[in-house]
């Protein structure tokens, strides 16, 4: 009997979403069982997650759902359906139903599914959303997953979607050969663990990793609110083990001048030293990346400071600090969205000491400030108009109207994606490209030629960007990472065979992406692998972490800055480890492991990526990715508790006067 057919998904905005799920979250990280894949391409799991996370679905991490629970992470789903090894006739019992989306997902497969779940809103609610996508052969039963279903009985195989001790009810309702997939609670861990019935008193054993769920507790939680029970009572270590290697190898830090010592003393000679951060909105990074940047400056030759920054904007500050700086001057420097990164008091104060390290030393030894970033399409626009205006008039005129086709969406230009819907892209595409091509032909104005080319690069790279992010997907941000590393190795070559830099990003920018659910689940790359591959031992990329305490950030994109709570570092995340550890500043330095103590941290766990939005009430969804700390990074720097940037929260209130380098 074949399972009951069900209504297909139509094709909508989570259909490439879905397609991109399986191939690199599951297919790529080891699901092999093609009816598995294929179960999981064909069930909608937006529709089994509340309406305010939809948008958050096809990420590899687990969501919050109702009475307090959380539907698990896809590869976890397709990991435990893949080792119950589900045939087309199979009747299979799962404990934990939630929201129904592994009963749902295992439909496909077998050919009979009973899902018991605990808390009556969650049952009742999976009901409803299963009997309207039509899924006839599932049947979701409130009670006692522990005693299973003995009326049901015998299975071919039973899913635990919840960690605890082994059901002792089970044993006897699963047929001979059948398997149990359980969360096993050992030594206060959770062990994936499949028990296979070899006969009427024998289990086969075997182990598949530590994994994470929620407790599984006995008797039905009625009740329309279906509160969570308490956890059981566990016996911990003190430390981890990952807390233990930090605690052992890691060195204090206990302020900027410290860091900066650390930093320098291993990575000075390095051509490249990459710092980034976990956050946009944290004083702390600034301060300390500062006084890196300063000591470098000052006693090792860096003349390249590169940040994630426009380049028109940053080059502005260039022009304030370093003598021949030919940038073109932003009229009002980074006042779009989000302005706090760069118009605030710590970066005032680095730019006020980078004026002052460049005073008196030739220009060639002077240290310049500039952006990597593509997201400036107007200022560029203008930037190029503006030369070509002043040494070419004519070549201004052709490339205005070369420019023309993007003039309607220079304020907005995530708008121009939408071009792309009827190929009228095509025009400007060319068009952009030509310009480029003809200031590269020129080449015969030193850095102000440097300046307007790199502003036509953006240009045509934007162009590319906004069209591409109408589709979203890993390409746009392949594309924006891309854009930054040929930025910083023009930079290199422009200042000379001698010049050395430092780069300020966000850690999922600079963390290698081979080493992240980046590239292994998204197929992205980004700016430090691109480091990497091109300077291999020649860069450092360090990068820089916090547990709580505040950050500046919005709720959404285009939102005034606020203050926000930063949530305490999760439990068996990066940072939790850090806080374990028991040192509240240090410095880890990767060369400096044994090899016992890198191979537990190289075990990928979870660490915090807040950008300019923070949302706290989705924090593991939305900020939260997989990683190899040993694989990202040649170093980590921890501050346990920050503060938020110190910026104005919006535009300036009229008439008052703002800090340098805006006043002089």
């Amino acid at each position: 009997m074949k399972p009951a057919a069900r209504r297909t998904p139509t094709r909508d905005v989570y259909t490439d979403q879905r397609k991109a799920m399986t191939t690199f979250q599951l297919a790529r990280r080891g699901i092999e069982t093609a009816s598995v894949l294929e179960a999981m391409a064909a069930t909608p799991r937006e529709a089994f997650v509340p309406e305010s996370l939809q948008e958050f679905a096809y990420e590899d991490s687990p969501l919050p759902v109702e009475a307090e629970q959380t539907i698990s992470q896809p590869y976890i789903v397709a990991r435990m359906i893949e080792l119950a090894e589900l045939t087309p006739g199979d009747t299979v019992l799962e404990i934990g139903a939630g929201t129904g989306y592994a009963a749902a997902v295992m439909s496909h497969i077998a050919r009979k599914v009973f899902a018991v779940e605990r808390h009556e809103i969650l049952a009742r609610s999976a009901r409803k959303r299963l009997a309207g996508l039509d899924y006839g052969n599932v049947e979701i039963v409130h009670g006692d997953g522990t005693k299973g279903l003995p009326g049901e009985a015998p299975f071919d195989a039973v899913v635990v979607s919840a960690g605890g001790e082994f059901p002792e009810a089970l044993k006897s309702q699963i047929k001979i050969g059948g398997r149990i997939v359980i969360p096993l609670s050992v030594n206060g861990e959770q062990v994936l663990t499949v028990f296979r019935r070899v006969d009427e008193t024998h289990f086969e054993i075997s182990d598949h990793g530590l994994v994470r769920f929620v407790p599984l507790v006995a008797e039905p939680a009625g009740g329309e609110t279906g509160a969570a029970p308490a956890a059981e009572a566990v016996t911990r270590p003190e430390r981890s083990a990952a807390a233990t290697v930090i605690a052992e190898h890691a060195e204090p830090a206990p302020d900027d001048e410290a860091l900066a010592d650390l930093v320098a003393e291993r990575f000075a000679g390095r051509r490249i030293v990459a710092l980034g951060e976990s956050t946009h909105g944290t004083s702390e990074f600034y301060t300390a990346r500062a006084a890196i940047t300063e000591r470098l400056v000052r006693d090792h030759g860096f003349t390249i400071v590169a940040v994630e920054a426009d380049w028109p904007d940053a080059a502005f500050y260039d022009r304030k600090i370093r003598d021949g700086a030919q940038g073109r001057p932003a009229g009002d420097p980074f006042a779009r969205f989000p302005r706090w990164m760069w118009r605030n008091e710590e970066t005032f104060a680095l730019i006020k000491a980078l004026r002052d390290l460049n005073h008196g030393r030739p220009e060639a030894d002077q240290a310049g400030f500039y952006g990597l970033d593509v997201y400036s399409l107007s200022t560029s626009i203008d930037a190029v108009l503006e030369y070509l205006e002043a040494r070419a008039p004519e070549a201004a005129k052709v490339a205005r109207e070369r420019y023309a086709c993007l003039a309607p969406y220079s304020t907005d230009p995530a708008a121009y994606g939408r071009m792309r819907l009827n190929d009228g892209y095509e025009r400007c595409e060319d068009a952009v490209v030509r310009v480029l091509t003809e200031l590269l032909e020129a080449r015969t104005d030193g850095e102000a030629l440097f300046d307007a080319e790199q502003n036509a690069r953006i240009v045509t790279e934007a162009e590319r960007y906004y069209r591409i992010m109408y589709y979203g997907g890993a390409e746009s941000w392949n594309l924006r990472d891309s854009h930054m590393a040929d930025t910083l190795d023009r930079l290199l070559e422009q200042r000379g065979p001698d010049a050395k830099a430092v780069v300020w990003a966000h850690n999922s920018h600079l963390g290698d992406a081979r080493a992240s659910e980046l590239g292994w689940a998204r197929d992205e790359h980004n700016l430090g692998q691109l480091i990497r591959q091109r300077h291999g031992r020649e860069a450092a990329l360090v990068g820089f972490f916090t547990s709580e305490g505040e950050v500046a950030a919005a709720d959404d994109w285009g939102g005034p800055m606020r203050v926000k709570a930063l949530r305490p570092a999760r439990e068996g995340s990066l940072e939790g480890e850090a806080v374990q550890s028991g040192q509240d500043r240090f410095f880890l330095d990767m060369d400096r492991l044994d090899q016992p103590g890198r191979s537990v941290l190289a075990e990928p766990r979870i660490q915090r990526a807040v950008g300019v939005i923070y949302r706290p009430e989705s924090e593991l969804a939305s900020h939260y990715f997989h990683a190899d700390p040993t694989g990202q990074f040649d170093a980590l720097a921890f501050m346990e508790n920050t503060r938020a940037v110190a910026a104005q929260a919006g535009e300036p209130d009229s008439g008052a006067e703002e800090t340098f380098p805006f006043g002089v």
